[in-house]
């Protein structure tokens, strides 16, 4: 395994910790601020709004501490195209993060982030359709063992005296009329996820790979806060989300910790895919679930039943698969151009060529860049 090939950058590794630590966490405060019946003592719409506001206030900050609001308001306005092409993932994260709290009282964290795995497959494929990208043969069987091992967490490996001994609330969903419900939304959510990451990567490294990242991410937090506004219009909810007692009712330490972490989330996120991808990002999530599973023991007494064991060794087989040929998606490196540069120079030296300046401030420049 190549280290430099899994995070190409200094940073990345840091990255990666985060974000996971950030998604572990947040399953984690979600469940915290349930009621014993697993429903909200709060307005989840209003929540996934401040938190929209928070991303969009922060982005700004990161912005202004390098730049001037002329500056912020003229990349505004020049980038009205690309604040447009940012329409697509804010509104799919729209729905992601709204569904996120439904779901989450539907079953336990473990079992929430197991099933969200099941994205990799249309990630692999969105990977290959986007980015023209062919994934090995290798990276393909992570990705299917990897869904496999999704599929196992709801397969009974239990003996009968360890059924009898505990039932998680998965299991009990499972008797109940709205269970087949409970799956379809986690599925939407699910290709949510996908769809997003692989076409707000393509964003970020594509159509908007000139503009600053902390302006990407203050297009994406506008649309996001539009796309956010118009589904509350849409389903007659905007008033009350922004009542005086749905604002009240967020603030609040275990809320408000939540709308802090999603907020770190976004952020971290779009420096995930700017710096890595979203193939590595599925699997970031994947590692997740071991540390989602021993606190979600520790903290809520969810039982770890062989199922859910068996299920996590197949996911962290699956990631040591991947590990072993990563999808390498930074573009090209300066200094792997660079040699094919300065062997034109000489070739055109050789052929007597008179353009060719010792001097070639290009050339200076390319060498400057590399140092």
């Amino acid at each position: 395994m190549s280290f430099r090939e899994l995070f190409p950058t200094n940073g990345s590794v840091v990255i990666f910790i985060l974000y996971m630590s950030l998604f572990v966490a947040q399953g984690l405060l979600v469940k915290a601020s349930q009621s014993t019946n697993n429903s909200y003592t709060y307005n989840t719409v209003t929540v996934v709004l401040a938190t929209e506001l928070l991303k969009l206030l922060v982005s700004g900050s990161l912005y202004y501490k390098e730049n001037n609001l002329k500056s912020l308001y003229t990349n505004v306005l020049k980038g009205g195209k690309l604040l447009a092409f940012y329409l697509v993932p804010a509104f799919l994260y729209c729905l992601y993060n709204n569904l996120a709290f439904l779901n989450l009282s539907n079953f336990d964290p473990t079992t929430y982030f197991l099933l969200l795995q099941l994205r990799v497959v249309f990630t692999g494929i969105l990977f290959q359709v986007i980015f023209s990208k062919k994934l090995s043969k290798l990276q393909w069987v992570s990705l299917i063992l990897l869904t496999f091992g999704c599929m196992v967490k709801h397969l009974d490996l239990s003996s009968s005296d360890d059924a009898s001994k505990s039932t998680t609330d998965d299991k009990k969903l499972a008797h109940d009329s709205n269970y087949i419900t409970s799956i379809i939304l986690i599925l939407i959510q699910t290709l949510c996820s996908c769809l997003a990451g692989v076409y707000n990567e393509y964003l970020l490294k594509k159509k908007g790979a000139e503009t600053d990242i902390y302006m990407q991410n203050i297009f994406m937090y506008l649309d996001s806060l539009v796309c956010n506004l118009l589904l509350l219009v849409l389903q007659g909810d905007l008033i009350n989300a922004l009542t005086p007692t749905s604002i009240q009712q967020i603030i609040r330490w275990d809320v408000l910790l939540i709308i802090v972490n999603n907020c770190a989330i976004g952020i971290v996120t779009s420096f995930f895919l700017k710096y890595m991808n979203s193939i590595l990002k599925t699997f970031a999530s994947a590692l997740e679930l071991s540390f989602t599973a021993i606190l979600s023991y520790v903290i809520f007494a969810i039982p770890l039943n062989v199922s859910t064991v068996f299920a996590i060794l197949i996911v962290s087989f699956a990631v040591f698969l991947y590990s072993k040929n990563p999808v390498n998606n930074t573009g090209p490196s300066v200094k792997n151009v660079l040699p094919v540069y300065a062997d034109v120079r000489d070739k055109q030296k050789l052929l007597g060529d008179d353009n060719v300046d010792d001097d070639d401030e290009e050339y200076d420049l390319v060498m400057d860049v590399v140092k």
